[in-house]
């Protein structure tokens, strides 16, 4: 069970760029990152496309004025200066400027932690991979309920054989947020999620299935895919060529099927992402609708709710727990859990710590990279008629 005892010889001194007053994924990253305040010290920022509101912002939060920059450049060539300069930066940005600061940062010799979809495509994740190993620099990938225990627990079990063999993954993250065209227009954090030359060649597919797709890797992590088929539809005429909504189907080695459902205008539907997966003797299923529980359900057999935070589960979610059988655990711990093991991450790697490196499991540049290969995939499909696809 995590306490918030330091993992890490002491906290990696962080900055953000991005994440401002307006921004909608700002806090969360702050909260994951500070929740043990012996992983990372928040020391610099530069928070926002308009200096001012920017520097007014990181001075309420308690940063100094002068460690305040205008823009992302700035800060990467004062840091640069100083002894005490920022080690890690999280890239909150919009989309489209992921890969041109990932990559001045790494340049910088500064290890990345990065908003999804990690680029538009996998050359720029594989030239950034290969800069990143270069330069010996961790880049991780904030999929953000990607770190809660019963996961791992999932994981565990199907690992072990405990629902049989893999038969069917179910996958779905909608909610009805974007059901009408007024969001498109009133909506800062939407406006750039619907222009194809900010948010990449999806809308859908990369802004919330790439979670949910890191997710069925993270608990299958020996089922690759085969083929794919992505029929995709902009019911919002004007956020085309982006879609709103998105299905998926997928066909693994070895012969597993599975279906990703990705939608924003699934009207009256809050937030809500699941993964189902179904073996020859039982099923596995977890929702963060809620999320302190796991299904197992046994053909013939009563089915069963697993808690977290419960003895009888596998050590390795065990030891991602922090508040307890009682006490429900969702998304913010599961941020402060990805950001706990960015952290031990990146320290290993400063320590040269290559045991660690190869047995900790985390979203990395692998996991980004995968990410923006399946949006790749699904682009293609849709684009040449929904047809199927060699995964490429």
């Amino acid at each position: 069970m995590l306490n918030g005892e330091r993992k890490i010889p002491r906290p990696l001194r962080w900055a953000i760029i991005g994440g401002g007053s307006l921004s909608q994924v700002g806090y969360k990253h702050r909260s994951g990152a500070l929740r043990d305040n012996t992983a990372f010290q928040l020391v610099a920022s530069a928070f926002d496309i308009d200096a001012v509101r920017g520097r007014q912002f990181g001075v309420n939060l308690g940063l100094a004025p002068a460690r305040c920059y205008d823009n992302y450049q700035q800060l990467l060539e004062e840091e640069a200066k100083r002894e005490d300069g920022v080690e890690v930066v999280t890239v909150a940005t919009p989309n489209g400027t992921h890969y041109e600061i990932t990559r001045a940062a790494l340049t910088a010799g500064i290890h990345v932690i990065c908003e999804k979809p990690l680029f538009f495509t996998t050359a720029e994740a594989r030239e950034i991979k290969a800069l990143a190993e270069q330069k010996g620099l961790i880049v991780g990938v904030t999929y953000g309920f990607s770190g809660h225990p019963l996961l791992m627990q999932m994981r565990a079990m199907i690992a072990k054989g405990d629902i049989g063999e893999v038969r069917m993954v179910e996958l779905q993250y909608t909610h009805g947020f974007s059901a009408n065209e007024s969001a498109d227009k009133f909506s800062e954090a939407q406006k750039w999620r619907v222009d194809p030359k900010i948010a990449g060649p999806s809308f859908v597919l990369g802004d919330i299935a790439t979670h949910t797709f890191y997710i069925s890797q993270l608990v299958l992590p020996d089922l690759p895919i085969k083929t794919l088929l992505c029929d995709r539809q902009s019911f919002i005429p004007s956020r085309a060529p982006l879609e709103d909504n998105a299905m998926v189907l997928m066909h693994y080695q070895g012969g597993a099927v599975g279906r990703m459902w990705a939608s924003s205008i699934n009207a009256g539907s809050m937030d809500s992402q699941s993964i189902r997966v179904i073996g020859s003797r039982a099923s596995l299923e977890w929702s963060d609708y809620n999320p302190g529980e796991l299904k197992y359900e046994v053909q013939g057999q009563p089915n069963q709710i697993l808690h977290h935070g419960m003895p009888y589960l596998d050590e390795s979610a065990l030891a991602d727990e922090r508040l307890g059988a009682l006490h429900t655990e969702g998304l913010a711990e599961s941020w402060a859990n990805i950001y706990l093991k960015f952290a031990i991450a990146i320290s290993a790697s400063q320590r040269g710590d290559r045991q660690t490196l190869e047995t900790l499991i985390y979203p990395d540049i692998n996991a980004g990279l995968e990410g923006v290969r399946w949006i790749e995939n699904c682009v293609r499909s849709a684009d040449n008629g929904a047809t199927w696809v060699t995964y490429e």
